[in-house]
């Protein structure tokens, strides 16, 4: 099969998958067969691309021109290579947790939940690979419409008025500030295909550029950049598996990597680095890291928690994407890898953690790493990454920024860095510390509890064991990271 068809096939596969999975509603067995095998499929096709990229093979795809002079096209680079890899194996995962989550919770409607997931699969796919803006705007839009019926899943007053927050920042943020920042940049460009070295390289300078870029920034809304960030911790009355979703597998992770792409492929860091007018975005992704690790300190709710601790790492990625340096480009690109392995561990967790407990609030952990070694193990090696500790995917990460901050004295930089890591710190360690190292309250004695069921305590364990292989066997993800910070230049 050529690398043009895999290409087609990687969108296509889901949205296949969506269409089965529908059909398959009265067989329940056969829906979760057709779920996990799509999973598995999608993966094998992103692999298959890899040994072509890494050749320095062109690999491009013209899906449609349903707008004369703006074609839908795919195209494959290493950031996007690197979300795909991620993004198609943590289906795999989320699927088997999936499983054991919804059958062991007996939520409803559980059909359409597979079908939604699946959809926002394809849609991630087309972000991952999209070719230019146009179609990279499109998918985007796409993947909010298709997680919305996630967000409202229970179908309470909660989960509406959550969805509601959700729909309204995401679409108000991209058609109204991502739309007008992508039509400016057609103008101005002519076209809007990702250039290496940043399409607008030698066509725009002075605070225009600053202006822009606040538009693409804040127009992204899925990266959470305060002050838009409200839609995330409000999307947590979703089930555990669509948090992790959000948070790990598409959602932010979208928003991120097209903060990214857009720095290094509609900018470039040499325009970025030499425009006073830019130099804003910095402080404002250090404020977001801070502020969003003092709000997660005050939160007793597991969940929430974990919401607002994404923000702070989101804004991690963001903050390395705005030192303008192709080490911090590299920092960026493997923050993506390493936040998804190990926030999609936490949420995991968390989701075990209900449906064996039915325990939400850090308040009431105590003891329950006793009772749940391998979930709160788990835990412990995702908070742990969070926090920058090795040997975990997260250290690598917050190295490669340091060493960014250092090279370019950024000093804002460096003291955010060391300041959030303690923050971190403050609000992970206590629910480790209580879940291993607290006796369980009294009351708690006669109602002793085990493990969750096997699929989600297996994919617990794959998803920990992921975040310490990308210490140990960092090389392909620094070698995809470095390829894209020489295309940053």
């Amino acid at each position: 099969m050529s690398a043009a068809a895999n290409l087609g096939w990687i969108i296509a596969v889901p949205f296949a998958a969506a269409v089965l999975i529908a059909m398959s509603h009265p067989r329940p067995n056969q829906r979760e067969a057709v779920t996990l095998l799509a999973a598995l499929v999608l993966f094998a096709l992103n692999t298959s691309l890899l040994p072509r990229l890494l050749s320095g093979e062109i690999l491009v795809l013209h899906l449609a021109e349903p707008i004369a002079g703006l074609p839908m096209m795919l195209n494959v680079e290493p950031l996007g290579m690197t979300f795909g890899l991620v993004a198609s194996f943590l289906w795999i995962v989320n699927s088997i947790y999936s499983i054991g989550y919804m059958r062991g919770n007996e939520e409803k409607h559980q059909t359409r939940f597979y079908v939604c997931f699946a959809v926002a699969l394809g849609s991630t796919m087309g972000i991952a690979f999209a070719g230019n803006l146009f179609t990279l705007f499109v998918f985007y839009e796409m993947l909010t419409l298709s997680t919305y019926p996630l967000v409202v899943h229970k179908g309470d007053a909660g989960a509406r008025a959550g969805g509601r927050t959700y729909l309204a920042i995401l679409l108000a943020s991209s058609i109204g500030l991502q739309l007008l920042a992508i039509t400016i940049t057609y103008v101005i460009a002519g076209h809007g295909d990702f250039t290496p070295g940043g399409l607008l390289a030698g066509e725009v300078d002075g605070p225009i550029v600053g202006v822009l870029l606040a538009l693409y920034m804040f127009g992204i809304g899925k990266a959470a950049l305060m002050p838009l960030h409200r839609w995330l911790p409000a999307a947590m009355v979703a089930p555990t598996p669509v948090s992790a979703l959000l948070h790990a597998v598409a959602v932010v992770k979208a928003g991120v990597f097209s903060v990214v792409k857009v720095v290094v492929y509609v900018f470039g860091i040499d325009l970025l680095a030499g425009e006073p007018s830019a130099q804003w975005l910095l402080y404002a992704a250090g404020a977001s890291v801070i502020i969003a690790s003092l709000v997660a300190l005050r939160q007793d709710n597991l969940k929430r928690r974990l919401a607002y601790s994404t923000v702070s790492q989101l804004s991690y990625v963001t903050m390395a994407a705005a030192i303008f340096a192709p080490i911090s480009i590299v920092g960026a690109a493997m923050h993506i890898a390493a936040h998804a392995f190990a926030k999609i561990t936490l949420f995991f967790a968390a989701g075990a953690i209900y449906t064996a407990a039915h325990k939400t609030e850090v308040s009431q952990l105590d003891g329950i790493g006793r009772r749940m070694p391998w979930t709160m193990g788990a835990f412990a090696v995702g908070a742990l990454s969070m926090i920058g500790v090795p040997p975990t995917a997260g250290f690598l990460s917050k190295w490669f920024m340091l060493m960014g901050a250092l090279e370019t004295r950024q000093l804002f930089a460096v003291a955010v860095l060391v300041v959030s890591t303690l923050l971190n710190a403050a609000y992970y360690l206590p629910i480790v510390y209580r879940a291993f190292f607290r006796a369980p309250p009294a009351h708690d004695a006669g109602h002793a509890h085990g493990e969750a069921p096997l699929p989600i305590v297996l994919a617990l364990s794959i998803t920990a064991a992921g975040t310490l292989a990308l210490f140990f066997w960092p090389d392909l993800a620094l070698r995809l990271a470095r390829d894209l910070a020489q295309a940053a230049q």
